[in-house]
């Protein structure tokens, strides 16, 4: 691989990182037993499936293709896996199912972080802000109110947004990184909010109320023509059943819910699965 390519895959990572489209890179780590792979050879297959680099076998280069196609929309997200390739290119991603003497191709999949968007500035909207910043998540706050969406408010976040809820979403650009929470003061403005988050590719969708509150929400759009299965995929009734009564405890059922879907987890108790093989580090 040329010094350009290189420059090029680093230059891509960075974008990604900032929040550029995702771009996956595999990378040669092992080169095989007798060597057939350049050891360090990287490929780089962006969103839009341009590519940069090669790995050195045609075949390899097109599983890396696939491989990625799937990652950009797979949740839970899967960061980094290892792809084998036999001499003769047969590929799997399983490592029991290697053939001796594979060599190792590692898949980096770089996006920015997790995002989380809280629509409303009140209570539950600020626990949801303090314990996803602390989460790890990069934190965005909006409100149509400025004495519920300033700085002061929310010193944890990286935006604060106060204005027409609708123009502040449809500023935002939504992929599975997107995590929206619809916490505001009343079912117009969750309903307004919903408006313009459902069906817009975001990895969660979340609105706070009760069951038949909820409900003549999702049922006025769906009489306007909203996709179906966009909407069969809101969380509503949103979190998980833990009693949660304070807006500390609703903040922690709420995330407890995304951290649970973002790992393809079902949210049982471990105690309960104790006889089971472990799954946990």
């Amino acid at each position: 691989m040329d010094a350009a390519d290189r420059i090029a895959i680093n230059e891509a990572i960075e974008a990604a990182l900032g929040g550029a489209a995702a771009v996956l890179v595999a990378t040669v780590t092992g080169s095989g037993e007798p060597s057939f792979l350049e050891l360090g050879a990287k490929l780089l297959v962006s969103r839009d499936g341009q590519r940069i680099g090669a790995l050195g076998r045609s075949e390899v280069d097109a599983t890396v293709e696939e491989v990625a196609a799937d990652a950009y929309t797979a949740l839970p997200r899967i960061g980094v896996q290892t792809l084998y390739v036999a001499e003769d290119g047969a590929t799997t991603l399983r490592r029991h199912e290697a053939s001796p003497g594979a060599a190792e191709v590692m898949l980096q999949l770089w996006e920015q972080p997790a995002r989380l968007l809280v629509v409303g500035g009140g209570h539950v909207g600020l626990a949801l802000a303090t314990f996803g910043e602390q989460l790890g998540f990069a934190v965005t706050v909006i409100d149509d109110r400025e004495d519920f969406a300033n700085w002061e408010r929310f010193p944890m976040a990286e935006h604060v947004l106060s204005g027409d809820l609708a123009g502040e979403l449809d500023a935002i650009e939504f992929d599975e990184t997107a995590h929206v929470v619809l916490v505001s003061r009343g079912h117009m403005q969750d309903e307004l909010a919903l408006r313009h988050s459902a069906g817009r590719g975001a990895g969660y969708v979340g609105m706070i109320g009760s069951r038949r509150r909820t409900a003549t929400v999702l049922q006025h759009l769906r009489e306007e023509g909203y996709d179906a299965a966009a909407l069969d995929e809101i969380s509503t009734p949103i979190g998980l059943d833990i009693g949660a009564e304070t807006p500390e405890e609703i903040a922690l059922s709420i995330l407890a819910e995304i951290v649970m879907l973002r790992r393809g987890r079902s949210g049982a108790r471990l105690r309960d699965q104790r006889n089971r093989p472990s799954e946990q580090g």
